[in-house]
């Protein structure tokens, strides 16, 4: 969730648009058949026939179905950063200014929002977040990749924010638990989905999601003092 400057997808060779259109439908077949299915139980034959391609366009585009696979996480990474980057700007831009804590638990809340939006509203979350959490827990093919891009940078960086919303009351520690919390709860609110839309039956559960979320962080920015009179009224 740190700013990037990166581009979200690695150019392909070529160039082309018909090759381009190809690679696209392998990786989007990939997160269909990956996600729900994981690495070892899918076959490349399987997601070439689900993409609409011979066998060859696969081999030629990802080099091997394990190439495919760090792709697909290279995708996701570059999907995490095309979609937060303007609320990780802004984020920066504010602690590089050393405006005061009220500010950055803005910036805090604009970021958690956009992740919100991300894990939780995008149309291909679903087997997304499969994908992620499959590597999370199992430490697969592209853990040290998704960790390097994606999880180790953004708890990194909302910790430093959660820190200095706090005033410096926290310690490094404190915050970093505090920021992975926050993340890790819209991730399983997204992993989640399926029992959360039976469970939760109000269409607008994304809102009550990040209003709670918000909460949090006002209650970091409050003085101690504010915190204790307001618990006393």
């Amino acid at each position: 969730m740190k700013p990037s400057t990166q581009p979200p997808l690695r150019p392909s060779e070529g160039g082309y648009a018909k090759g381009e259109q190809t690679r696209a439908r392998l990786l989007e077949a990939a997160l269909d058949c990956f996600g729900p299915d994981g690495f070892e139980r899918v076959t490349t034959r399987q997601i070439a026939t689900r993409a609409g391609v011979n066998l060859p366009a696969l081999t030629y585009y990802f080099g091997s179905k394990e190439g495919l696979y760090l792709a697909c996480a290279q995708h996701i990474a570059g999907q995490y950063s095309q979609a937060l980057n303007p609320a990780a700007v802004e984020a920066q831009a504010a602690l590089d200014a050393g405006l005061p804590p009220a500010v950055i638990g803005e910036r805090l809340k604009g970021l958690m929002a956009a992740l919100a939006g991300f894990l939780l509203a995008s149309s291909d979350a679903v087997n997304r977040n499969l994908f992620i959490q499959r590597e999370m827990a199992n430490r697969g093919p592209a853990f040290d990749l998704l960790y390097d891009r994606l999880w180790g940078p953004g708890i990194e960086f909302a910790a430093v924010l959660v820190e200095r919303a706090a005033g410096g009351r926290l310690t490094p520690t404190e915050a970093g638990v505090r920021a992975a919390l926050m993340i890790a709860s819209l991730a399983g609110f997204g992993e989640g989905r399926a029992v959360i839309e039976r469970a939760i039956s109000k269409s607008d559960r994304i809102d009550y999601a990040i209003a709670a979320l918000n909460e949090q962080i006002d209650a970091l920015v409050r003085p101690p003092s504010a915190t204790q009179a307001a618990g006393d009224r």
